[in-house]
Formats: structure tokens, C-alpha cells, sequence
């Protein structure tokens, strides 16, 4: 037998032996410039993480900001700090030492925590939708809709809706055996990217995968939608048109909020079902835009957009300055 038969045989042996463990990717052919892409990403992580904190302590500390607008938004920034910290060790032992390997059971808690909690997100903004619709087109019952008990419930009935439909997953993907070269596109671990490593037929995960997000994402999308129909209606009807513009200010923050979830959540889902062809680096960008720039983002809108908490943030910064 040749040489060239053998190295053949290899290769076939290794692309076909069945895989332990999965590989991360950084930004393919940008590896030597890791270690400077890693700052502005370790930027980005330290803003998402003291922004959101910061947002959480104002809203805890401020006896006036225990009110529903603000305790959605107190969820909404516990959401984006659990995110940001689900994916902060695998992008930088990527980005700074290199690390690429992760274990299947590591890759499926990781892809269970940011799905669970990419889908409470979109329940929490749905939430924030309510809220607004209450708050504009109900006035006179919005203390008596939206109390402390009802909002607890809210909360709870999201969190559950989300552990009971992304749960089975991490079972589903355990079952399978993974062969080949088990790259990832990302640096992270997602449920629509391991699926396609597997040697099997993958078509129940794939068809449970868009029963979840057509009853998590597209229900909570239209639901928002919906509401601001509503809400838009009001407004129209309000005579003077500075209060219109007064009121529809309030819903800014929500609206901005909504845009920085839903727009990279669904360009990237477009992409890991459709998009083949789509160069790696624009998944690369479209999967950090979907993890980091709403919790990146979101204390930054609130804080200038909302006037409330503007105005905590800067006696707190000029207080420590």
C-alpha cells in the first residue's frame, strides 16, 4: 500500500471517528489579530456588565423607581447580565489564550442558559409592550393591572415558559453521537449550529427548534406589534400634539430595546437556515451582534432615554467623581 493510500485512510479514519468534545471559532484567518480584537470585545463585556448592574442597583436603591415600567426593566437587565456572563468565558479563552475546545456537556448547559435566556428576553419586552399599552390607553387602571403580585406572576410564568421549551434540548443533542471536524461557527454554543455536527437524522431537533421559536419569538413579536397598533391609535386620538409626542416619547426606550433583540436574533437565524453561502466573518459579526449588543446597549438607551434613571446615573457618577 502507498504512502498516499495510507495518509487517505487517515484522514477518512480521523473525519469519521466520533468527536468527544466540539471546537469554537474565533474570526477565521484573523487568529494573529485575536488578542487586539479582544479589547474592544472585553470593552463591550465591561459596559454590558456595569451598565446593566448599575441599572439594577438605581432601580433596588431608588424607592420611586418601584414601579412596574421599571421593575420590567430590572428584569431586562438581570436577562442581559446573565447573557453576557453565559458567553464571556468561551470568547475570551478564545480570544486571549486560544482555547477552542469545549466539552459536549459544557456546550449544552452553555446553549441551554443563552437559549433560555434569549427567549425570556423576548417575553420581557412583550411585557414592556403591556406595560406601555396599560400606561397609555388604560391610565386610571394601570396601578390596579399592573400591582407587585401580578408583575411576580409575569415574571414567573416567563421564566417557566422558557426552562419548559428549551429544557428538552440538551437531551435531545446528548443523544447523538458528533463525527467529523466538530467546528462551530462561533464562540459559543447555539442548538441550530451543534445539530448539523451530528451523525444522525436531526429532523425532530429541527422541527422542535422552530416550534419553539415560532411560540417564543414570533408570538411575543406579534403580541408587540400588536400593542403598538394599540397604543398607536390612542395617541393619534390625543388633540394636542406636543402631548402626543410627550407620550409616545415614553414608549422610546421600549422601541429601541425591541429593535437591538429582534433584528440580530432574526438576521442570524436567517442565516444559520438559509444563509450557506454567507461569508464567515458575517456570521462571526451577526452572532455577536445577537449576544452582546443588546446588553450592551440597553442600560446606555435607558440612561438617556428615560429621564428618571438619567438623572440617578448622573448624581451617582458626579457623587463618585
Amino acid at each position: 500500500m502507498s504512502p498516499h493510500t495510507m495518509t487517505l485512510e487517515s484522514l477518512g479514519n480521523s473525519s469519521s471517528s466520533i468527536s468527544s468534545t466540539f471546537l469554537l471559532s474565533g474570526i477565521s484567518g484573523l487568529e494573529h489579530m485575536h488578542i487586539w480584537i479582544s479589547i474592544p470585545l472585553c470593552f463591550m463585556y465591561l459596559v454590558s456588565i456595569l451598565g446593566n448592574c448599575t441599572i439594577l442597583f438605581i432601580i433596588k436603591t431608588q424607592r420611586s423607581l418601584h414601579e412596574p415600567m421599571y421593575l420590567f426593566l430590572s428584569m431586562l437587565a438581570l436577562i442581559d447580565l446573565g447573557l453576557s456572563l453565559c458567553t464571556l468565558p468561551t470568547v475570551l479563552g478564545i480570544f486571549w489564550v486560544g482555547v477552542r475546545e469545549i466539552s459536549h456537556d459544557a456546550c449544552f448547559a452553555q446553549l441551554f442558559f443563552i437559549h433560555c435566556l434569549s427567549f425570556l428576553e423576548s417575553s420581557v419586552l412583550l411585557s414592556m409592550a403591556f406595560d406601555r399599552f396599560v400606561a397609555i390607553c388604560r391610565p386610571l387602571h394601570y396601578a390596579s393591572i399592573l400591582t407587585n403580585t401580578v408583575i411576580g406572576r409575569i415574571g414567573l410564568v416567563s421564566l417557566g415558559r422558557s426552562i419548559a421549551l428549551i429544557f428538552p434540548l440538551p437531551f435531545m443533542l446528548k443523544r447523538f453521537s458528533y463525527c467529523g471536524l466538530p467546528v462551530l461557527s462561533h464562540s459559543y454554543c447555539l442548538h441550530q449550529e451543534v445539530m448539523k455536527l451530528a451523525c444522525a437524522d436531526i429532523k425532530a431537533n429541527s422541527i422542535y427548534g422552530m416550534f419553539v421559536v415560532v411560540s417564543t419569538v414570533g408570538i411575543d413579536s406579534l403580541l408587540i406589534l400588536f400593542s403598538y397598533a394599540l397604543i398607536l391609535r390612542t395617541v393619534l386620538s390625543i388633540t394636542s400634539r406636543a402631548e402626543r409626542l410627550k407620550t409616545f416619547n415614553t414608549c422610546a426606550s421600549h422601541i429601541c430595546a425591541v429593535l437591538l433583540f429582534y433584528t440580530p436574533m432574526i438576521g442570524l437565524s436567517v442565516i444559520h437556515r438559509f444563509g450557506k453561502q454567507v461569508p464567515h466573518l458575517v456570521q462571526v459579526v451577526m452572532g455577536f451582534m445577537y449576544l452582546l449588543f443588546p446588553p450592551v446597549m440597553n442600560p446606555i438607551v435607558y440612561s438617556v432615554k428615560t429621564k428618571q434613571i438619567r438623572e440617578r446615573v448622573t448624581h451617582a457618577f458626579c457623587n463618585c467623581v
